[in-house]
């Protein structure tokens, strides 16, 4: 038994950063992404009925902390299936791994995918987020195609379901986003550390719990509305935010390179100038750039200028995890 699937990474406009509850891995906050064509995970599990372990090798190493994480969302699926079976996993990504581009998000989200086919569980995203949120918390949202809302639910704490949902397909409200590289080294303290590290000594932690439900309230109207202006700003501020915690944390938390400033401020400067763009960065030194379609070939070009980047790489808004036929 085996199956293959494919998950893009996902970028969040109105960031999460901080878990709720640690043992069923659910954001302390609701989320906003974009999932995001031309970067991927591509991820073929098979399975033996005559063994008992389980084995991930990610680029070609294995890999044995992603191996522990992988095992809880199989033993989920194998116990859905009633099947008992070891697993190998290869996995392969087409752009830098544990560098701030999410890809544990499309890892896991490619992972439940393909595990879900090889078990013979017919399963939609819906049915699998629970499953994904295990691995990372970002996960569920790769299942997913184009603007993606993560709510923010009391009641799952209990039920650890996670309630996910596509808000505006790829082809509805068409963006462009520039992932910049400005490093493709492994970042030194990962995501989930780093929140917990945040949680428990950032003094502006609880300030970010406390206004976060705003920002998201507000740019899902802007996506409603499709009013860039408008996301830009709550985009931006979210992910500012979202650092200012991170810099704040006992041992703080500065993931940004020189480049990563540079390109921050080239974007300013263009918006400034009437380019419909702005920037949002996760944990990790890259720049997502997202602007209208039509200024894409320009944003790319000035942002390949800037010292210190060492690709530019154009997506769009992609679709959800999928199974390879």
């Amino acid at each position: 038994m085996q199956a293959t699937a494919i998950a893009h990474p996902n970028v969040a406009l109105i960031k999460y950063w901080g878990k709720r509850d640690r043992d069923t891995n659910l954001p302390a906050v609701g989320s906003l992404s974009l999932t995001l064509s031309g970067l991927e995970t591509r991820t073929t599990i098979w399975l033996d009925k005559d063994s008992t372990e389980d084995q991930l090798v990610l680029n070609g190493q294995p890999d044995s902390s992603a191996t522990a994480r992988a095992r809880l969302c199989l033993d989920l699926l194998r116990e859905r299936a009633g099947i008992e079976a070891g697993a190998s996993v290869e996995s392969t990504n087409n752009f830098p791994t544990a560098a701030g581009l999410a890809s544990s998000a499309s890892g896991f989200a490619a992972l439940v995918k393909a595990g879900a086919a090889a078990l013979g569980i017919d399963a939609d995203a819906d049915a699998l987020a629970g499953v994904a949120r295990i691995g990372s918390g970002s996960a569920p949202r790769s299942l997913y195609d184009g603007i993606v809302v993560l709510e923010n639910r009391e009641s799952d704490t209990a039920t650890g379901s996670v309630h996910c949902a596509t808000i505006s397909a790829p082809d509805n409200w068409p963006l462009a986003v520039m992932v910049v590289i400005t490093s493709s080294a492994a970042k030194e303290i990962g995501s989930t550390e780093g929140m917990e590290l945040s949680r428990k000594t950032s003094p502006y932690y609880q300030a970010w719990l406390d206004t976060h439900q705003a920002d998201l309230d507000a740019a899902l109207g802007a996506v409603r509305e499709q009013d860039f202006d408008a996301l830009a700003e709550l985009s931006e501020r979210s992910c500012l935010k979202m650092h200012a915690v991170a810099m704040t944390s006992q041992t703080p938390l500065f993931y940004w390179s020189a480049a990563t400033v540079a390109c921050m401020q080239r974007v300013w400067e263009l918006r400034r100038s009437g380019v419909p763009v702005f920037f949002t960065i996760d944990a990790g030194p890259q720049v997502k750039a997202v602007c209208l379609p039509e200024v894409a070939t320009q944003v790319k070009a000035e942002l390949a200028r800037v010292q210190g980047v060492q690709d530019v790489i154009e997506c769009g808004l992609g679709q959800g995890a999928w199974v390879e036929s």
